[in-house]
């Protein structure tokens, strides 16, 4: 089983939420655990694993063959990153940090000057700590296609589980609902939005929710910090009535998540209690 674990809106809970449901699974199953957050991973830091590199990841970006090109501009015309600048008279100069690998300064090329190159966006992590494989991808500094970072980790982590071998799989999205959130949720049997009692964290909840039932994926809301506002933690849980999306728990605001972070231990091993919450939370997926 697939699940992905996503809300929107950033700092919500959902590597939390994540990683706690991982350690609970590592238990009695085998658990893989996949952090989509290329921008920003961390979940290796909330559960104290030491990463390997598994591979980078590559982008096909243009080379010029200056033999061939006629310093018309064409390929600075098309390119919608603008990482191709062009003088009249001059051979187009590329950024190639900007570039996205589109495409498209190839096919418009009128005398085919323009070949493959690649270069370095990002690479795959791997490692373990309580039962649980750990495949992480991490965008490269100052690069852009986070989206295609997501996508690539997710054809990896299908490699490195070859012979499913794992039978849970937890996907840690990043916040938001672009390209890696699409990447993250695509292909899953279930998506656990998780969000916060205020008004922000409910719109993008909203919205993450939308993108899942367009995939026609089945979903489930976890309310997080539910004691900060508990009016509008009732707001939720009308929405959640209204649309008939289930209610898989509520997880209270306490110190004991300051010292999980710091200490680098999932919450569980700080207070044993919560082992409950997100088992209940497992328990309500499997009733689905």
């Amino acid at each position: 089983m697939i699940i992905a674990v996503t809300g929107g809106k950033g700092g919500v809970g959902k590597s939390m939420v994540a990683t706690s449901l991982a350690v609970e699974l590592g238990k009695k199953t085998k658990t893989m655990l996949i952090d989509a957050d290329a921008e920003c991973p961390n979940d290796h830091l909330l559960l104290n694993v030491k990463r390997k590199k598994y591979k980078d990841i590559k982008q096909m970006i243009p080379k010029w063959n200056r033999s061939k090109c006629t310093k018309c501009g064409k390929c600075a015309l098309v390119c919608k990153q603008n990482a191709i600048v062009f003088v009249k008279n001059r051979y187009p100069a590329f950024v190639k940090d900007v570039c996205i690998g589109c495409g498209a300064c190839m096919v418009s090329c009128p005398n085919n000057a323009i070949g493959k190159s690649k270069k370095i966006i990002g690479s795959v992590y791997t490692g373990r700590n309580y039962k649980i494989l750990l495949v992480s991808g991490e965008l490269k500094l100052g690069e852009l296609a986070s989206g295609e970072v997501v996508a690539e980790l997710r054809k990896n982590s299908q490699k490195i589980d070859t012979k499913k071998k794992h039978d849970f799989v937890l996907i840690d999205s990043a916040a938001g609902i672009g390209c890696p959130v699409i990447a993250s949720i695509t292909g899953t049997d279930f998506v656990i939005a998780v969000t916060e009692p205020t008004p922000s964290a409910l719109h993008d909840m909203k919205r993450v929710l939308y993108l899942a039932d367009h995939f026609k994926i089945d979903s489930g809301i976890v309310i997080n910090k539910c004691n900060i506002d508990k009016k509008f933690c009732s707001k939720i849980e009308d929405f959640a009535k209204k649309k008939k999306i289930p209610i898989l728990g509520k997880i209270p605001y306490r110190k004991d998540f300051i010292k999980s972070t710091v200490s680098m231990k999932p919450v569980s091993k700080i207070n044993k209690k919560y082992s409950k919450i997100f088992n209940n939370i497992i328990e309500k997926i499997h009733d689905m």
